[in-house]
């Protein structure tokens, strides 16, 4: 396709090349050999008057007018991925689509297992690649590199849609030997007790101990850390440890574990899920499909672990 002069198909190419730097990783992800992208580059070149890629040492980098293009392409090819997927008919019997997730492994665990079972026999062909939330989720949405979102409601971004998924309480989780003085966790037994936590990101951030010191003025004493959710419960089984975690993760290893789930000696913001997409997928009809069964599933989850009374806070940034 072209417009005037220029070769649309082109911007397939600009967009590899403002998102890898690299001639070579481009070419990879095009799946073209490096000459035929370099020649491409060249052309770009041509077209917008500008170096695009420069060469700093060892690596490429992007002029200031490849960078203010970035975003732009990205939007244009995603609006026409968008007319396309809406133009076709979907079939989830015979569809052939993959669709990435950015979710947490709780998420994954509650959610997007279902999701894969019924896929199983509903869409065969449809084909789920989860990656672990981080620092950038809002770019890899308001870029497309991910088909849906999944987090609290807390982190959503205002330009792209979203739709609630379920409400999530906290309890605690100790060993069945663990030591009780009596059937209920007292704040006293919980402060005395050694915790453990789950830390994400590069800084290996605690988001619930950081909001624990500033309700309770005072630090719980933890002595093991995991950047999953699901390693907690393991963590705890024949020890004097307790983890409080998400409560539907927790029932569901109880029932697997020697585990006691117990109510937290005090209140514990309640976390809110949602799960967003690019608006550019909003008439898609796979995603239209894939979102309805997304529904149903955590609807059918909120009867496990009925939410109780508590605030909502940006305490859910990292428990979620």
């Amino acid at each position: 396709m072209r417009l005037g002069h220029f070769d649309l198909n082109l911007l397939v190419t600009l967009d590899a090349l403002l998102e890898t730097c690299s001639i070579s990783r481009a070419s990879e992800r095009l799946h073209i050999g490096a000459s035929a992208t370099s020649s491409a580059l060249g052309r770009l070149r041509e077209q917008f008057g500008d170096e695009l890629l420069v060469q700093v040492g060892r690596r490429m980098q992007p002029t200031p007018l490849a960078q203010s293009l970035r975003q732009p392409v990205r939007d244009i090819l995603l609006r026409a991925q968008a007319t396309l997927a809406a133009s076709a008919e979907f079939d989830p019997s015979s569809a052939q689509r993959r669709f990435i997730f950015n979710a947490s492994d709780y998420a994954t665990t509650v959610l997007l297992t279902p999701l894969a079972q019924l896929l199983e026999s509903e869409a065969p062909g449809i084909s789920l690649d989860i990656v672990s939330l981080g620092s950038n989720n809002l770019q890899r949405l308001e870029r497309g590199e991910v088909d849906f979102a999944i987090y609290p409601t807390v982190n959503a971004s205002p330009d792209h849609p979203q739709e609630p998924l379920l409400n999530e309480t906290y309890s605690c989780v100790v060993w069945t030997g663990y030591q009780l003085r009596s059937n209920t966790l007292s704040f006293e037994d919980y402060m005395a007790a050694r915790h453990v936590a789950a830390q994400f990101g590069d800084q290996r951030v605690n988001t619930f101990e950081s909001w624990f010191l500033s309700k309770h003025g005072v630090a719980r004493n933890v002595v093991a850390t995991t950047s999953t959710f699901n390693a907690l419960p393991l963590l705890v089984v024949g020890t004097q440890r307790i983890a409080t975690m998400h409560t539907r993760l927790a029932r569901m290893y109880a029932r697997m574990l020697p585990l006691r789930v117990l109510p937290p000696p005090f209140a514990i913001p309640e976390l809110q899920l949602v799960m967003q997409w690019n608006r550019h997928h909003d008439l898609d009809a796979a995603h239209m499909w894939l979102r309805q069964r997304l529904q149903a599933i955590a609807a059918e989850a909120l009867h496990e672990a009925p939410p109780s009374d508590g605030l909502f806070t940006p305490l859910q940034v990292l428990m979620g």
